[in-house]
């Protein structure tokens, strides 16, 4: 295993010896895994570790042995669920992630401005700086982009994968106009230890990026290496209300809704009156009546793009 750090937001030397592979099986980028096979043979990678899984849950399993083989880099090929399950599992390692962005959204990878190109994504991670990037952990388990509850939660839960791909984020505002009835639940919020809200609520928002689900810019301050999440809280109900909502939302206003408060902080604590279905990632979760939710700094080492040159 790699025994380099990174310091947070900051590039690092990188080396790379044993290589590992785990792949969503059934997500594809440019030419496939063949085509990535063939890329990282190219570069001159010798001692390559290869996993495939059928579905995202079975990938932890993989990274894990990854990591007993003493792998210096590990690249994950599939989409945000996917990333989410391998940095729950590499979270706090050292060993660096590289993105490979096959799934529907990739929302971790286009924040970062990693491409969806499969040449650029394997030398950005083979090539590119490293950095510390902060994680979410809700309920004891981490997240890259973002969580949430209620509203979001079932819109995760019920938004068509197929429609998803073709539609983008139209599909997340097309699935949420079926929820628009979605009840207020008398909810109770803390955060850093003081109270926030008090009141009731349609969703809770915690995000780690700016753009979040369907590709809609949520938080515009979030940055992934600033030791805080960004908070929000929505108070919408019914059709009118929803189509405000989320209309801002998709225009990049969240902030000027008058159903949307929204903050910054470090330790979350959220009491709801009725169980609320919760995701994380995109990855819908159990309906609960209690979400504890703190920043993580630094805890993912990440191969990123080269920054802009000032």
């Amino acid at each position: 295993m790699s025994t380099s750090t990174a310091e947070r937001g900051t590039a690092v030397p990188t080396r790379v010896g044993t290589v590992a592979v785990v792949a969503h099986r059934k997500k594809t980028l440019g030419g496939g895994l063949d085509a990535l096979r063939t890329e990282l043979v190219a570069a001159g990678v010798e001692d390559l570790i290869w996993y495939e899984v059928p579905k995202s849950r079975k990938a932890p399993q993989k990274v894990r042995k990854a990591l007993k083989k003493d792998a210096d880099l590990i690249f994950v090929w599939g989409g945000d669920g996917m990333v989410q399950r391998c940095a729950d599992t590499l979270a706090a390692t050292g060993t660096a992630m590289a993105i490979l962005p096959a799934g529907t959204a990739n929302l971790f990878a286009a924040n970062l401005g990693i491409p969806e190109d499969l040449t650029e994504a394997v030398r950005i991670g083979l090539h590119g700086p490293r950095r510390a990037l902060d994680l979410g952990r809700l309920n004891g388990e981490h997240f890259a982009v973002m969580a949430g509850a209620g509203f979001d939660g079932d819109l995760i839960r019920e938004a068509d994968r197929k429609l998803k791909g073709r539609l983008g984020r139209i599909a997340y505002l097309w699935t949420g106009s079926r929820h628009v009835r979605g009840e207020l639940v008398p909810t109770r919020i803390t955060v850093d230890g003081a109270e926030w809200f008090d009141g009731e609520a349609s969703c809770v928002l915690f995000g780690n990026v700016g753009t979040i689900t369907g590709g809609i810019p949520a938080f515009d301050d979030a940055r992934p290496d600033d030791g805080a999440l960004e908070i929000g809280v929505s108070t919408a109900n019914g059709a009118v209300d929803w189509a405000r909502t989320l209309g801002r939302m998709a225009a990049g206003r969240s902030e000027e809704s008058p159903f949307v408060r929204i903050t910054r902080g470090r330790r979350v604590k959220v009491k709801l009156a009725a169980p609320r279905t919760y995701e994380l990632d995109g990855g819908a979760r159990r309906a609960v009546t209690k979400l504890k939710v703190r920043v993580v700094p630094g805890a993912l080492t990440v191969c990123c793009p080269e920054p802009p040159e000032r």
